[in-house]
């Protein structure tokens, strides 16, 4: 089923070992969700561990999820679906390795409790040096592997390529805090941080709407669709929100009222213009095309719904009497996990069943199909109610006046409690989903001709 240069061998083993990899940091960074829970509701738990420790190992590996599941689908796309050749191939494998690495190294600096960077990026900040050096390996290797297209470049290519530059560009400006004419003004240095992290998520966002867009161009084998004028308003959105999507979270940093209202607009119409291509994909799609890609299908549809039910809390939070007093409340954790478990990670998944599903063809089946799918039900089901707990505890938080910190903590601890038993839950869901993609995606890693051979 997949199209094959002769010598794709190695491109394909090196996307599906960035996919395994981006598995694997989405199962530790749900383990580490669950523990910091129950460090957080049970302080003496766990006493070898500290919640900001496992803090930022949880965050630290969402992000990598993201970023590798992206990666290792434009690896995998590229060579196996576009028949580009890729400009640099042993590239691939100093970038994995390089990223496996720093990862461990980080991850260690945590469990020694050894900090020194700002929120996504606590670890110390010399360990950022590599990711910069594979980011720009990467870069040059995707960018000049999509110039050889000869065709119109489709709307992927254009929020691939986007996405990879100002990952760039806002990895760099969140390392800004080093220089001392950022940090010895707390105004511009926390100013430049929200700045930096909003546009952060709107760089990785253009690699996950890029994703979405050439699964469903796949799955309905409709080339058109990413050529279209709403896949293009999709993109020009999505990159105003990239440069000021940030102000309209956060209205304690100065930013004048306009940029606040047009980042407010503009958020909100690109959540809404992604929603409305997914719905009109999927009324598009024949049973037959359904079926033939049922498990990828089902997270994108899925993805869907969780557009709209965050598009419905981006559009409350958004509103400044009611930020001013839900920042920094569990409804602000809920709004971040919601947009990272419900939109991010359901459309990355069905880019990484996609590749299960015509890699090992009529192999994906049995215990694995039916540990994807019932993980599929289990997980949605329990972000529910996790993200349901979320929002009550953070009303509770922002909108009742308490007498002191320990009465609003004491008091809410019920909701956390039910956002734990979920999270407990989600977990299950997320790790069926994650043990069946790898053990399909294992054998595709180490021995690729065979399972193409299986599934031709």
């Amino acid at each position: 089923m997949v199209q094959s240069n002769t010598n794709d061998s190695t491109c394909r083993r090196s996307g599906v070992n960035f996919v395994i990899l981006g598995l694997m940091s989405l199962g530790g960074c749900v383990l580490m969700g669950l523990l910091g829970a129950v460090k957080y509701l049970y302080p003496e738990a766990l006493s070898n561990f500290e919640f900001h420790q496992l803090r930022p190992i949880h965050v630290s590996l969402a992000v990598s999820w993201i970023f590798l599941a992206a990666i290792g689908g434009i690896y995998h796309y590229l060579p196996n679906y576009r028949n580009l050749t890729l400009t640099w191939p042993k590239s691939m494998h100093i970038h994995f390795w390089i990223f496996v690495v720093t990862g461990l190294a980080i991850l260690g600096a945590y469990l020694m409790g050894n900090f020194g960077g700002r929120e996504y990026w606590a670890y110390p900040p010399a360990l950022s040096i590599p990711i910069f050096a594979t980011w720009i390996m990467f870069g040059i290797n995707i960018c000049l592997t999509m110039k050889k297209e000869k065709e119109p470049w489709p709307v992927y290519y254009w929020m691939w390529m986007t996405g990879i530059i100002f990952f760039f560009i806002t990895f760099s400006e969140a390392h800004l805090y080093l220089i001392p004419f950022f940090n010895e003004n707390i105004i511009r240095e926390t100013t430049i941080q929200w700045k930096s992290y909003g546009a952060l998520v709107g760089s990785w966002n253009m690699l996950v709407y890029g994703t979405a867009m050439f699964v469903m161009e796949r799955i309905s084998g409709d080339k058109q669709m990413a050529h279209t004028n709403q896949a293009f308003l999709l993109y020009i959105l999505a990159f105003i929100a990239l440069m000021i999507g940030w102000s309209h979270h956060v209205y304690a940093v100065p930013s004048a009222p306009w940029v606040r209202m047009l980042g407010y607009i503009i958020s909100m119409a690109e959540l809404a213009i992604l929603a409305k291509i997914i719905w009109e994909w999927r009324q598009s799609l024949t049973p037959n095309q359904k079926h033939a890609h049922l498990i990828s299908y089902r997270f994108i549809f899925a993805s869907d719904i969780w557009v709209f039910l965050n598009l419905i809390l981006a559009i409350l939070i958004s509103i400044p009497a009611f930020n001013l007093f839900s920042h920094g409340t569990h409804i602000t954790v809920a709004h971040a996990m919601g947009t990272t478990i419900g939109i991010n990670t359901m459309i990355l998944m069905g880019s990484v069943f996609l590749i299960v599903e015509e890699l090992c063809g009529d192999r994906f089946a049995g215990w694995h199909r039916s540990w994807a799918n019932q993980g599929f039900w289990i997980s949605n089901i329990s972000l529910v109610v996790f993200l349901g707990a979320l929002m009550v505890a953070g009303s509770m938080e922002a909108f009742i006046e308490w007498e002191d910190f320990y009465e609003r903590a004491e008091a809410i601890v019920p909701m956390l409690l039910t956002f734990s038993i979920s999270g407990v839950g989600l977990i299950a869901g997320l790790w069926m989903i994650v043990v069946a993609a790898i053990s399909m995606l294992m054998p595709a890693a180490n021995e690729p001709e065979a399972i193409q051979a299986g599934a031709e």
